[in-house]
């Protein structure tokens, strides 16, 4: 179902898995130029990928639990996004001009944050239908 809270938070997830990576970049070159996630194939892959976990997971709402596992895994995967962010990032040549790590690497954590409090409410679903079958 689209009206409840936790799958607002999921699609808030998606927009923000899939729409940001174009528009933001993760970091700028020592020229000046900013690179977007749209240009390694990697980071592309993983936020599709992570868009894609948070659709599939809006449409499952007759499975909690595997709603559940499925929002755990997205987050999983959002770890592993920012871990090749940071990877990234830190390989980045240095020195005096060294380039401008970008906010970019922050639409992992804002994804991450969304799901977990999908999670939270997927939660305080299943425990309130498990009370309700207990005064049956």
């Amino acid at each position: 179902m689209i009206q409840r809270i936790q799958s607002v938070y999921l699609i808030l997830a998606a927009i923000v898995s899939v729409g940001l990576h174009f528009a933001i970049p993760v970091y700028s070159t020592t020229t000046g130029e900013p690179v977007y996630a749209v240009d390694h194939l990697e980071l592309v892959a993983l936020f599709s990928g992570s868009a894609l976990f948070s659709f599939i997971t809006i449409f499952l709402f007759k499975n909690r639990k595997l709603q559940f596992v499925l929002g755990r895994l997205n987050i999983i995967l959002n770890f592993i996004l920012l871990g090749v962010l940071l990877y990234q990032s830190q390989i980045l040549s240095g020195g005096a001009a060294a380039p401008e790590k970008g906010i970019g690497m922050l639409i992992p954590i804002i994804s991450i944050v969304f799901i977990a409090l999908a999670n939270k409410a997927i939660k305080r679903d299943e425990d309130l239908v498990k009370s309700v079958d207990r005064l049956r």
